[in-house]
């Protein structure tokens, strides 16, 4: 370990906490501006900025401060364990002194939320909705890096093919525990150049992910709405789990997701997915189709509490403030994705948080002002996909007892009024309003100077 390793690891640091926005852009970027860095020295960079959002309550108690360079020093002594002996040829005088310092903190009767590692608002939530034992395990249990899953593309290829394609190349690699199409690989490794990859049989997906779409359990031939598509992963699972029939469309604000949607579609091999874009849950073009999805998943907005594995520097960017936004807004698009439900179709509201604000509460609050839906045990739905796992009338997931990213779901059913006919034509009409409005965005985007 050289003295400009840590120098470049610190400045990468500073960046990293001293500007709001995803860690992972901003790391994207610092490795652009320093592109002479080698592979091992871009993961110990990486691993370090990282491991020091991952634990940044506890080593800003042994740094007594929040100086990068400081945090930096107490990750790799107390935390990775590495030796004064093994860093003293890296260190200045300065430095040294620090490193000493830090050595001789004490962590005995350290305060709950710097055990685990949270903001002292998010421990107060979490602690109060599970206990104090279970939330400090919850929280330690993110800690650590969560490992790389993969959904088998089974349009293109079995589980079984692609676990010993990746095992030939000694890879170490096991079938998920939950999800049918999914393997785990205990070691993360850069995959988007492999050549079954590049040919669209397999996907990156968390496990957790993958249960979602089994749990809107689409039939083939139905329509099937994702109303907050992102770039698209549980659009591709749901159109794979249909077996390319059917219909797919896949709605988002966000241009920027849909084209990356598009470029993972070409490689899918499905042809049942059409995205769309629009401007807020309210665009006007959705009221055209009302009525006529048989599924509506809504994944919806966030804290995303429950990838901390992946993402620890949401826990210091997110705030009270920003959380009581956030409820608001997935109500309202809770609200509106309900409407384009038909008679006897579901809807499945989905977040990757740990909070009943977001969770149990957001459900029963919908259910109580939509008399017209009733909730829907989420095991017994599982039990139908030929995946055994009951969490009770919800889907709730948690690292420490599942390994997989923090999720949550409720599944609603919308009822059938008495005496209402069947709706034989929803498939082709709705392809044809949502053809209209793809011709009218495009008039009005033509109409621009």
């Amino acid at each position: 370990m050289s003295s400009n390793l840590l120098r470049l690891a610190a400045v990468a640091l500073v960046d990293v906490l001293g500007n709001r926005g995803p860690a992972d852009v901003k790391l994207s970027w610092f490795f652009k501006q320093n592109r002479e860095l080698g592979t091992k020295d871009r993961a110990f960079v990486a691993e370090s900025v990282y491991g020091v959002l991952r634990r940044k309550a506890l080593l800003s108690h042994l740094a007594e401060g929040e100086d990068p360079r400081k945090l930096l020093l107490a990750w790799l002594l107390r935390v990775q364990g590495h030796s004064l002996r093994e860093l003293d040829g890296a260190l200045n005088k300065q430095q040294l002194e620090w490193a000493h310092a830090i050595k001789a903190v004490s962590t005995d009767a350290l305060p709950p939320a710097v055990q685990a590692d949270l903001p002292e608002w998010l421990w107060q939530w979490l602690s109060a909705q599970y206990g104090e034992a279970e939330a400090l395990i919850i929280a330690r249990s993110m800690h650590q890096p969560a490992p790389l899953d993969l959904r088998v593309n089974l349009i293109k290829a079995t589980r079984e093919e692609v676990q010993a394609k990746l095992a030939s190349e000694k890879t170490e690699i096991a079938p998920t525990p939950y999800s049918p199409q999914g393997l785990r690989m205990t070691q993360k490794m850069n995959i988007s150049r492999h050549p079954w990859f590049m040919e669209g049989k397999f996907e990156v997906q968390d496990e957790g992910s993958q249960l979602l779409a089994q749990l809107v359990a689409p039939r083939r031939g139905q329509m099937v709405a994702d109303f907050c598509a992102g770039a698209g992963g549980k659009s591709l699972a749901l159109g794979a789990i249909m077996r390319n029939s059917g219909r797919i469309y896949a709605f988002d604000v966000s241009e920027k997701r849909l084209l990356n949607l598009g470029q993972r579609l070409k490689r899918s091999g499905l042809s049942n997915l059409h995205s769309q874009l629009i401007t807020s849950e309210n665009d006007p073009k959705l009221k055209r189709l009302d009525g006529k999805f048989d599924r509506v998943l809504v994944d919806a907005p966030c804290s995303g509490l429950g990838t901390l594995r992946r993402n620890p520097d949401l826990k210091w960017r997110m705030t009270e403030q920003d959380l009581t936004e956030l409820v608001a807004k997935q109500a309202g698009i809770l609200a509106r994705a309900a409407r384009l439900v038909k008679p006897g179709g579901r809807l499945v509201y989905a977040t990757c948080s740990l909070l009943q604000q977001e969770n149990e509460q957001q459900a029963q609050a919908f259910l109580s002002a939509h008399p017209q839906f009733v909730l829907v045990p989420a095991g017994p739905l599982l039990a139908q996909q030929q995946v055994v796992l009951d969490t009770g009338d919800f889907l709730q997931l948690l690292p420490h007892k599942h390994q997989t990213d923090g999720f949550f779901a409720a599944v609603f059913e919308k009822a059938v009024p008495v005496g209402a006919p069947a709706a034989a034509a929803d498939e082709v009409e709705a392809d044809k309003l949502v053809a209209e409005a793809e011709v009218t965005d495009k008039a009005e985007a033509d109409a621009q100077p």
